[in-house]
């Protein structure tokens, strides 16, 4: 696959930038900066190097001439490394250059005491790809099946790519640094998890699944969240109305990934497995919407303990969206009451119910768009398309 350019807007000033594997972090980087000082910690030798001597970082800036980037890719390889950084970036030799930090994880460098520089780099994540950075390559279906990361739909056996991709999970990120003790368990914890995928989470029952106790449970959820590999959203709680639910929703980070993971069999409906992952679908590209517009917004959804639900809330200052997903191709007005609900709680919310069909209608004064669509003309900047 040829370079597609991301939608992502790299900030002027020192930044980390985090994200899963396979995000194509370093292809971004190395196209973006391409005359920057580049350290690939994942390279064994460079990684020796920095691992006993951090200060290396000194002489390779110091010996270079014009350089304004540095960039340390996995920096989470070697924590120690970001005292030297934070050192340079109070010195005269660096303190007019822009340091670049990436990670698929900020949970070592958390673990070793690192205050992450202070508050002097701004924190910044890269999302698998949006269906707007892939213009016409974004086949619906087919990105259904396979999500959208980056290192699975440049490869030319993108099943089987997917299918390896939790395991190298566990055993380059989880088992090598050492952050879960059992990794049996742990993998059949990732089991246990996709049937909570796009539903209330209920860490009691998910511990009962995998034999394991609700606290390692809990830690477990903490390492997915930190290894973003998944993430919670909370229910939408402010001025409430109505009594509502209080567990968070879980989500894998992309619509492949939970399929990965997500035993199948006679008693695994498609249907059951495909809401899930077009909801996925549709959650993963609100978060890379949200990360990368300006302005603060939070993802939510509304649940009340009566059984109304809507799936997607985005609240922020100049935002307020109610969102339903539906797999079917037909729709009807009992599809939108949740959103009806919502409206008479919220009128000043904007509400959509997103379906499988090919045709823009309204139903009780609720628009109900085709999924394709929005997913195509959410554009980070810009408005969501639900007018």
């Amino acid at each position: 696959m040829e370079l597609i350019s991301r939608l992502f807007t790299a900030p002027k000033e020192s930044y980390f930038l985090f994200g899963p594997r396979g995000t194509g972090k370093s292809t971004w980087l190395r196209q973006s900066y391409p005359d920057a000082i580049y350290i690939d910690l994942l390279d064994q030798e460079i990684f020796r190097k920095y691992l006993t001597g951090p200060e290396r970082l000194v002489d390779v800036l110091s010996g270079s001439r014009q350089t304004k980037t540095v960039i340390l890719d996995e920096i989470q390889k070697v924590p120690s490394l970001l005292d030297e950084v934070h050192r340079l970036m109070e010195s005269a030799i660096g303190r007019h250059a822009q340091f670049i930090l990436t990670g698929s994880s900020a949970r070592k460098l958390k673990r070793s005491g690192t205050d992450l520089l202070a508050g002097r780099a701004i924190l910044k994540t890269l999302h698998p790809f949006m269906a707007a950075e892939l213009g016409p390559r974004f086949q619906f279906a087919r990105n259904l099946e396979l999500g959208m990361l980056p290192l699975v739909l440049s490869s030319a056996e993108p099943t089987e790519t997917l299918k390896t991709y939790v395991s190298l999970y566990l055993r380059e990120e989880v088992q090598t640094e050492g952050l879960v003790r059992n990794i049996g368990n742990f993998a059949r914890f990732l089991e246990a998890m996709s049937f909570s995928h796009a539903s209330l989470l209920n860490t009691s029952q998910v511990a009962r699944e995998c034999q394991i106790n609700r606290k390692t449970v809990e830690g477990f959820i903490e390492v997915l969240e930190d290894l973003l590999l998944g993430f919670r959203i909370q229910v939408f709680t402010k001025r409430a109305q109505r009594k509502l639910v209080e567990h968070p929703k879980f989500y894998y980070m992309d619509a492949g990934v939970f399929r990965s993971v997500r035993p199948k069999g006679p008693l695994d409906s498609p249907e059951e497995i495909g809401g899930a992952g077009l909801e996925g679908l549709v959650a993963q590209h609100l978060k890379a919407w949200i990360a990368y517009s300006k302005g603060e917004k939070t993802l939510c959804f509304w649940r009340t303990r009566a059984g109304l639900e809507v799936d997607f809330i985005v609240y922020g200052e100049d935002t307020f969206l109610a969102i339903e997903v539906k797999r079917s191709r037909v729709v009807s007005s009992k599809d939108v009451r949740s959103l009806r609900a919502f409206r008479d709680d919220y009128p000043q919310a904007k509400a959509c119910l997103l379906y499988g069909g090919r045709e823009r209608i309204m139903i009780n004064d609720v628009l109900c768009l085709p999924c394709e669509e929005f997913l195509k003309d959410l554009v980070p900047g810009a408005p969501a398309p639900i007018d």
